[in-house]
């Protein structure tokens, strides 16, 4: 479905058309989600928080000033309401290495890093991926799957470009350093 501006469905809200705001949750959803999804961890706590953040951004509407661009607007509350989630819900852990060992027989760890199937290759990157603390995830998601600007990352988590830059940086080698471990350790176990 091809969707007007946002500009267009807010002022047709303001001018008293309810059901316009519809057009904006449909259009928002899926990035709305995803961010919520990786900050919680959990779909089940991603899809309430969702929720909450579509209801929470109607009833704030009067508030958005439109000075930034709405979609920022509401990406920066599903953002701190799944961090709000987050820091009300302690998150039970476990010891992701050994669950991710546990999947490798001694015949696959053999294999070198050239021969890896696309497979193997996607599960080592989603292994190195559900380590990341959920901030890191988020700016990951956002700067590679969403293909946001730093500038919009910037707004959106409300870090300054600079940090966001940084923490991009650091988080690209976390992975890499993250893949090489793991691609060591696989290695080891079939020695």
């Amino acid at each position: 479905m091809s969707y007007q501006s946002d500009d267009f469905y807010l002022s047709r809200i303001q001018a008293g058309d309810i059901q316009a705001y519809s057009f904006l949750v449909n259009k928002h959803k899926s990035l709305v989600f995803t961010i919520v999804l990786r900050i919680c961890g959990s779909r089940e706590d991603a899809e309430e928080v969702a929720q909450d953040v579509f209801v929470k951004a109607f009833h704030s509407l009067s508030s958005f000033k439109r000075e930034s661009q709405f979609s920022t607007w509401l990406y920066r509350i599903a953002y701190n309401m799944a961090i709000s989630k987050t820091r009300k819900k302690k998150i039970e852990t476990i010891e992701l290495d050994e669950r991710y060992a546990n999947q490798w027989s001694t015949e696959d760890s053999a294999i070198d890093e050239y021969a890896l199937s696309y497979e193997e290759k996607e599960a080592l990157a989603r292994h190195a991926l559900d380590t990341l603390d959920p901030e890191e995830s988020l700016l990951i998601t956002l700067f590679y799957n969403q293909q946001l600007s730093t500038e919009e990352i910037s707004r959106i988590t409300n870090l300054s470009v600079s940090n966001v830059k940084v923490k991009l940086f650091r988080i690209r080698k976390k992975l890499m350093t993250l893949v090489f471990k793991k691609q060591e350790q696989k290695l080891t176990l079939s020695i």
